[in-house]
């Protein structure tokens, strides 16, 4: 069922009723766990760190949450999320390729939407070097060691078992960079933006993007069990 969500704390509540909802042996869970993780540090951060735009983020926050409940409570959702849910009680695969796959879908597909959609919210573009993009950026700190953490806290089977193929996760880990998707998905908020002044290209721009990050997470979610 989708939750209705309408602020930062919103968004916590419904990520932590998934949470509540989920089973360890879903793979699911592994990667709500880190997006509440990340959240939760976002959330303090707006109170304590020194922001351009503040209202901006927390809105970013909210918009981009909406496409990941959107996503999970869809049998028609993007691709990119379907390879995900349909993997999501695979034993052979482990913790972190679920939450890196997620993340995968959720940085390279929906991030690009949220901040385009953000900033038509507030009447501004989406502009490399503005004070949002600097908000933005701002934010990859916080992620680092929170991923960095998640990276060696989910080294494990989907079941809590040890890997026996670890240098191949391991192989996968290196491979997905935070802050170069991150990067990307600010540049392709841009080109959305322009696409939506052009009737049909945005569609098409989104569907091309969800077919490469779906295929991008087959790729992160080939079976190491084995």
């Amino acid at each position: 069922m989708a939750m209705a969500v309408n602020s930062v704390a919103d968004v916590i509540g419904a990520f932590e009723a998934i949470d509540r909802d989920l089973a360890e042996d879903d793979g699911l869970r592994w990667f709500n766990w880190l997006y509440l993780t990340v959240t939760k540090a976002v959330d303090l951060s707006i109170g304590t760190e020194t922001w351009q735009n503040p209202k901006w983020l927390a809105r970013l926050d909210v918009e981009f949450a909406k496409l990941y409940l959107d996503a999970i409570a869809s049998p028609d959702g993007p691709r990119c999320w379907r390879v995900l849910i349909d993997s999501r009680h695979d034993a052979r695969l482990a913790r972190i390729q679920f939450a890196l796959a997620g993340m995968n879908a959720h940085i390279d597909h929906d991030l690009p939407i949220a901040v385009a959609a953000t900033c038509r919210s507030f009447g501004i573009a989406p502009v490399h070097g503005s004070a949002e993009y600097q908000d933005y950026c701002g934010v990859n700190h916080l992620l680092d060691g929170i991923i960095d953490a998640a990276k060696s806290a989910l080294l494990v089977g989907l079941l809590g078992n040890p890997l026996p193929c670890i240098n191949r996760v391991e192989d996968l880990v290196a491979m997905w960079g935070l802050r170069a998707t991150r990067e990307a998905a600010w540049a392709n908020s841009e080109l959305l933006s322009h696409a939506w002044q052009i009737p049909g290209l945005a569609d098409r721009f989104l569907a091309g993007l969800d077919n490469a990050t779906a295929l991008a997470g087959r790729g992160l979610l080939a079976p190491v069990g084995v």
